[in-house]
Parts: C-alpha cells; structure tokens; sequence
C-alpha cells in the first residue's frame, strides 16, 4: 500500500510514499500527511533499496519546503497576471512566428533534472520530433554529460554497469573528485558502515581538498587540480608491469588495448614522474596502485571533480580503463560507478533530454531517426524529426546571446546562477525576444527575466517518475493537490503542442499514458537479433494506471527476460558496440584549458556544501538548512593567505577575466596552496554578489561539451569595507544599498549580513531606516522599545527593538571590522514569547548569558551547536561520536556532521 489512512485525535493523517525531490542517490521517504493544514512531516522509507530508512540534512528538511509564500501561483506574461489559455496561446503563437521566420532551430528548451521522466518526455517528443531542432538540453550537461560520453565510447551505450549494492560487498572503494559525505551523504553512510563491519575494506579519496570524506579514508591523495588521467594512465601502466591484468576479459571481451597501454606507458609509465605531475608523493601513489592491483573487488566512484573538465570524457574513460583492464566490471562489488547529481538525471538521459541524443539512448543516426519517426508517426502531420544534434549548454546560450535563437523554453532551473561565465547568460536572457520560464519558486534570478512565466507544481505536488544513479526507477506521488494556479510540467509541454497543431501526438491525459508510450518506444525495433539497445523497459509498456499508481523501485533494464529488473552489466561482455567488444581509449594526459598566470595567479574550483542544494530556492527555505553555514565563503591555503596579508574570516573579492564575486575567508590547509575553494549555491536573490559562477571559466569539454567547474584562474584581494554588520527583522525588509548583502532564513526572523565601503553618518537612524522605521520617534509610535549602544570613537553602533508582548522584533549590530558576535544565539531570541532579563541584558552585547551559548551550529538536524558538544565532552568525558549522538542526538540522523564531531573531540581531549 502506498497510502494508509489512520486518524488522530485532531484530525485525519494519512501516509505517502514518494522519493526525494535532491540528489541522484533516489532515496524513498514516507511523508504523514495533514490535508487540514496542508503540512507534513517525513522520514526514510525503510522498504525502499536506495536509502532503507535513512534521510540526509536536506531530504530530512523536505516538509519545510512545501510552503506557499514563495511560490509562483499564477500564469504571467510581461509581469501581468493572465489566464492558461492567454500564456499558452502566446507562447505557442511566439515558437510559430520565430519558426516562420528564422526556422526550428531558432528555438530552443533548457530542461533540468528536477522534471519527472514524463516531463521530460513529452518535451524532448515535442523539440525532437515535431519542432525538428535537436536544441533540447539540459542542466544535467552541466554535471554527468562526460560519464554519458565515455560510457559510450566505452561500452557503445550509457550504461552504469554496477550498483549500490557493489559498494557494499567491495574491498576497496575508490572515491574520486566527490565529496561523497556532503554531496551523497545517504550513500556515505552505507559505505561507512560496510567499512565499520568490515574491518579489512579500504577506502582512498582522490580529492584536491580534505573534505568530510576523507574522515573515512585509509588513503587521501591530495592531488594536484586536472590530473586524473595522470593517475589513472598510470595505473593502467603499473597493472600491466606487475602482472595484474585479466588476460581473459581483454581478450575475450574488449578490444584497443595495446593501443591504450602503449599510450599510458609512454605518457605516465614512470612513477616517480607521475607522483610529481599528479602532485603527491610517490609512495602514496605506489600504495593506490598496489592495492588496486591486489584486491579483487574494486568499485571506483566518482562525480563531479571527474566530470567537470575540459578533460572530463578522458578521466571517465581512464577510470573505466583500468576496470576493464583488470575484469573488475559487472561482478557483485566490482565497476566504475557515476553519482549522479540530480534526482532524474539518468531518467533524463533515457528519455533522450541531452541534445546530442536522439530518444531511448538512440543517438542521431539515419536509421535511428527513422525509427523514433516511425514511432512518433511525424509523417501524419506537417512537421520534421530533427535531423542532427542540438546545441548544448553553454553553446545554446551563447546562440541567444548572438541572436541565433530567438525563444527558449527554461523549464525547472536556474542557468543564470548555475551556468558558467553566468553573467553572459544574463544579458542573453535579457535580450532574447522570448524566454519562457516554468518553476515552482516566484523569485529567482532566472524567473526575473522570464517574458512569460508559468506556475509549475513542486515536488509535493509532483506525479511520475525519477531514476536513480544506478538505474534505478521509482514514484514520485504528490501529497498535496496543486497550490493555486500551478499544473504539472508534462500537462503545459502538451498544451503548447497542440496549439502548434501536433494536438494527435500529445493526446495524454496522466502521467501513466506518457509513461507508457515511454517504455514502448525503449523497447520498439530493439530486439536482440537486430540492433540492440540497453535501456528497455517495454515490460511496463501495458501497465493499468493502477499498476503505475502502485509501481515498486525497479532497476532497468524490465523487460521479458528481466521482469525484475537486472543489477549490473557486462560481466560476460555483451557490450552495445558493432562487435559487442568494449573499447579501451589510448588517452594522453591535458592539463585544464586556463592556466593560472601572473594576473589570475590561483586556481578556483567551485563545488557543494552539505546542507544547500543546487541554487538554493528551496533548500534556503527550510531555517535548520541555513544554520551551519549561512554566507558565501571562500577556502585559501594558509600560505597563500598571508602572501595576500588576509585574515580569516574577513572578506574578499575573487575576479576572473569572466566575473567576480564577493565572499568571507575561511583560511585553512584543506586546499593546496595555489587552489581556492568556493560553493555554487548563492544567488541574487540571497546575495548581493555571491554568485562564484558569474566567475567560472566557459570553457567546455571537446567531447560531452561539459563545462571546466573545477578550475578556473582567479585573483584574490582584500574587500575593504568602512564598516561590517548585520540585522536580525522578523519581517524581511527591502536590501540597504550596500556592495556585501546576504539574506539568510531563520525560525521567525530574516538576518541580513552587510558591509560597504561608504561611511554611515548616522547608523542608529540608519538601522532604523532599513527596518521601514523613519526615526526613533517613528518606532515608539509603532510602540516598540528601543534598546541602543554607540560609540562614535570605535565606530560601534547596536540596536534593538522590542514589541509589546516583549518580543524581539529586531536588532542590528554596525562595527568598522568583521569582528561581530557569533550569530546563533541572537537568532534563537527570535522563538521566544518574550524576553527574560538575562536576555534582555545580554542584547545589546550579542553574546549569551552564561550557560545559553551553543555556538555555531554544528548538527542542522537537531540544531545541536558547537559549544554544547565541547561542554558534554569535557563534562561527560564523551570520547567517540556514538557517544555524541547518545547523549545529544548529533550525528543520530543523516550522520553528515560526525567528522565535525570527532574534530571537536580530538580538540577537547588534546
């Protein structure tokens, strides 16, 4: 059952079981719903075999996101609230007239990983088949396009071999370029804990950084940024000089070997070299090749660090080298295995979403096109399959900003942050004649924009499938009908179609039709004898609405031979090659495309954080999500720092030739000296110049066409401001016009982080003003209480008002450096009925009464914060994280915070 009623003494719950609207990891969760307040509470859904119960930071925090303030409700066109039938009308009326004039591939869709399979289905149908422009991609060029093209030159298919399970039964797990314990930390946690039952398993990280990964590592390998294939040529060179080869794999399964080894032996055969070119010391390099060579079951995993390169497709395929090298591929807890980012993004590589696939992984090939045509029945109406590849990402933008495409239809996602070189896709979108935008969140910087904007329901509203990084397919079911005006993704693509006479086609009245015609068409003119496609599904292409209402996670392939699905590929070969022979690719080591030089001095490499999620519109709602850290940040090697003379925690400006951003230091040995860290999320509706994509380089991988996130040259300088300070309003305010605004989301208060570079002349009226408040006469009108310091010598300045019921209504803080009170305990004043003595006292100070102080938030699950973990340490003598989580609960939920906790209790006991 999928939904259970029961009753309470109030009113009547229900359950759901649905999966996770955030990372390619699919976890299930079962969401208790209450329809008289349109609320929800979730947890893991312990049946479900991607994540048995457990739910990270940002999955726990789902129901905190399902709230409609933010949302975008209605239909608009130019800012104006207008009917479905007008905005539908006028974006089918504008796609017509471009295509008139300036043909199909004047006109372009970029799509997202957070659409359902459906979604994305009806919209690759509409672009591909009946427009007849390949210009249909995705955000999901932006992270896994380069795994997508070396599984393909690879094994002639994009094919994840393995699964889940693999890490689970492997002896060693290799984690390249992922911060697997922020980024995936369901997945994290069930290696950890294979590791912990497992005394014998190895883990090495392959990271430029120490991450919170590495809290689990035998072996980290702090390599140099772009040298993955340095490392992995080289291991494919030491696996052949020590007799580690599966003879009988290579031979009787693959073919370009010599080629590949010859290459690898040339380019990386000499180890001590190769430990200077990858940046470690040869005997840590000596150490990964010897235990890969002598342990049988190896899975390597990797993400982004991997992906994101103008060498991407090489890494992938240096890595799956190696595998195939050793037979170490579709065996129980061997393979190479892609983590995927997004809940759908392999679903949207099956549909055929990225523009250089066709549909159903069919690429663009004469007989392939005849075939979806045949399939699509175009030839019945006045309209062209596409006859070639799309343009991808960052080519389509640059297409708009040059005027080659006229319209383009954004559908659930944010480019204008996301993208690189960020700035340029603004002033494309704001000179693009029309640009449709369809999400769930009002105000993004995308949204803005938008000539037309349409409502979109959200992931509780949401009805269709996701599949997962390993294949796997499963519902997502909506716990709450539409809020106001808002439809489903698939429902307005159809719309638009019929309006542009293609009405026969997209004839679809629920999710379960379109999915149908989607398992259809995986398995249409794929049978075994003729050519042969991996992705099918043509088992589930006559399932009853019921049966898909009801459908349990499946890994695909589901067909007649494999009603159940099928874990792992290629143990026995039967690659989707000519020959059904996999490839070895001879590979020659690139360093990244930009170079650090004497202007651009430092490397960047952008990435995640743990508890934030893509651009932030959802997961900045949720208050626990913002606690652990809650402002842009830039990570610099200690060396580099005082080259610079920075100091921690003060702000900088980090410019490129593309862009800048501003952000607060965090000055530590975690990064090399040379590289600097940023995170992607903020954006400018949270930040007035946080977003570090404005400064990523646009330089693509020559293959996949993926954006270099992970490195591009940068300057970093000091921001020097005339004051510092922040603002705590439980109502949200209108920015004051300073260089350095973030806005951050708590329980029952906006805070506003400020600098600039201008003096004030009078700060307490000036706090007064950003608050709406003309003056001190205004605000004891309005019969709030005013509590101020200032001290004109030292440039301190602090208020804070109180309303009638003793509550704390605001409160602002001015100084001339960054040395400010830590901000938790002056946010937490905000939930109280009304204020007790000590806490009326301790305002104006910022700091806690004795005893109150937590410190920075540390467990966002439970708010548990850093001085109340050292106090039980040292009072409890708590010596391990379990006894943390005993005692405090920290660390008791996703398990993201435990490397923080065990580096508070190696401070506390030294």
């Amino acid at each position: 059952m999928n939904e259970i009623i029961t009753t309470s003494s109030n009113s009547t719950l229900r359950t759901q079981h649905t999966t996770c609207a955030y990372c390619g990891v699919g976890c299930g969760v079962e969401a208790t719903i209450n329809d008289d307040t349109r609320t929800a509470t979730v947890k893991g859904l312990t049946s479900h075999p991607s994540n048995y119960g457990r739910l990270c930071s940002k999955g726990s925090a789902l129901a905190h996101t399902t709230g409609l303030n933010e949302r975008l409700l209605q239909p608009e066109i130019n800012g104006e609230t207008v009917s479905w039938d007008s905005a539908l009308d006028h974006i089918s009326a504008g796609f017509k007239n471009v295509i008139a004039q300036h043909g199909p591939d004047a006109v372009a869709f970029y799509a997202s990983g957070q659409l359902l399979s459906e979604d994305y289905y009806v919209a690759n149908k509409l672009m591909k088949g009946f427009i007849g422009s390949g210009n249909m991609d995705t955000n999901s060029r932006l992270c896994m396009s380069s795994s997508v093209v070396g599984h393909k030159r690879a094994f002639g298919t994009d094919t994840v071999p393995g699964c889940y399970e693999d890490f689970e039964n492997a002896e060693l797990i290799i984690l390249v370029g992922s911060n697997t314990a922020w980024c995936h930390p369901v997945l994290f946690q069930r290696i950890k804990l294979h590791k912990e039952n497992n005394p014998n398993v190895k883990v090495i990280v392959i990271d430029p950084r120490v991450t919170a990964t590495c809290d689990i590592s035998d072996l980290h390998l702090k390599v140099n940024l772009g040298t993955d294939v340095w490392l992995f040529n080289g291991l494919l060179s030491y696996l052949a000089e020590h007799q580690h080869l599966d003879h009988e794999y290579i031979n009787n399964y693959c073919q370009g070997f010599d080629e590949a080894l010859n290459m690898a032996q040339q380019s990386c055969g000499d180890t001590a070299k190769n430990a200077d070119a990858v940046g470690i010391s040869e005997d840590d390099l000596t150490s990964f090749y010897s235990w890969f060579a002598n342990t049988k079951k190896v899975v390597t995993l990797y993400s982004q660090g991997v992906n994101q390169s103008s060498s991407g497709t090489d890494k992938v395929n240096s890595i799956i080298n190696a595998h195939l090298a050793t037979g170490r591929i579709g065996r129980v807890g061997c393979g190479p295995f892609s983590m995927t980012g997004q809940p759908n993004a392999m679903g949207g590589r099956d549909v055929g979403g990225l523009a250089n696939t066709l549909a159903a992984h069919m690429d663009f090939t004469t007989d392939n096109i005849e075939r979806v045509s045949r399939f699509w029945q175009t030839d019945n109406l006045p309209t062209n399959m596409a006859q070639k590849p799309g343009l991808m990402a960052v080519d389509l933008f640059d297409a708009i900003d040059e005027g080659k495409i006229k319209a383009v239809w954004i559908m659930a996602t944010n480019p204008v942050v996301s993208m690189p070189n960020a700035d340029k896709v603004k002033k494309a979108l704001e000179k693009c004649e029309l640009v449709v935008v369809s999400d769930c969140i009002a105000n993004t910087d995308t949204v803005a924009l938008a000539t037309v904007k349409l409502p979109a329901i959200g992931w509780s509203e949401k009805d269709g499938t996701v599949t997962n990084s390993e294949r796997r397919i499963s519902r997502q079911r909506a716990l709450f009908p539409p809020a106001g005006n808002a439809k489903a993704d698939w429902w307005m693509i159809c719309q638009v179609a019929k309006r542009m006479g293609y009405g026969s086609a997209f004839n679809f009245n629920e999710p379960a039709d379109i999915f149908r015609e989607h398992a259809a068409l995986s398995g249409f003119e794929n049978e075994p004898s003729g050519r042969r496609r991996d992705f099918d599904i043509s088992y589930l292409k006559n399932i009853s609405s019921q049966q898909y209402q009801d459908l349990n996670p499946i890994q695909w392939p589901v067909t007649v031979q494999n009603p159940e699905g099928l874990a792992r590929f290629f143990e026995k070969g039967q690659f989707y090659t000519p020959n059904q022979r996999a490839n070895f690719l001879a590979l020659t080591p690139k360093l990244p495309k930009h170079l650090p030089n004497k202007e651009y001095p430092l490397a960047l490499n952008s990435g995640r954080i743990r508890d934030q999620w893509h651009t932030m519109s959802r997961t900045a709602l949720a208050p626990q999500l913002n606690q652990h850290i809650s402002e842009p940040f830039v990570q610099m090697h200690m060396d580099d720092a005082r080259a610079r003379n920075l100091s921690d925690q003060q702000l900088v400006q980090v410019r490129s030739r593309w862009g800048l951003m501003l952000g607060r230091l965090n000055i530590t040995e975690d990064v090399k000296s040379g590289d600097i860290f940023a995170p992607m999320h903020w954006t400018s509706q949270l930040s007035k110049a946080g977003r570090i994509n404005s400064a990523v380089n646009p330089v693509v991988d020559e293959h996949s066409k993926q954006p270099e996130s992970k490195h591009t040259p940068v300057q970093v300088s000091s921001y020097q401001a005339k004051w510092h300070g922040f603002v705590f309003s439980r109502h949200a305010f209108k920015w004051p016009n300073c260089d350095y605004v973030v806005e951050v989301k708590g329980v029952q208060h906006t805070r506003y982080e400020l600098a600039h570079t201008q003096s004030i002349k009078d700060p307490i009226t000036q706090m007064l003003n950003w608050l709406d408040i003309p003056n001190e006469a205004a605000a004891k009108a309005q019969r709030l209480e005013i509590l101020s310091f200032q001290d004109a010598g030292t440039g301190v300045y602090r208020l804070a008002l109180l309303n009638q019921q003793g509550q704390l209504q605001a409160a602002a803080f001015i100084t001339p450096n960054a040395q400010l009170p830590e901000r938790t305990w002056l946010g937490m004043q905000f939930a109280k009925d009304n204020l007790e003595k000590r806490a009326r006292l301790a305002l104006l100070s910022g700091y806690a009464p004795a005893g109150e102080d937590i410190g920075p938030i540390v467990c966002a699950c439970f708010s548990v914060g850093q001085k109340t973990i050292e106090k039980a340490i040292n009072e409890q003598g708590l010596t391990s994280a379990a006894e943390v989580g005993a005692c405090l609960k920290a660390g008791t939920n996703c398990g993201s915070c435990i490397p923080e906790l065990k580096q508070l209790i190696v401070s506390c006991n030294s």
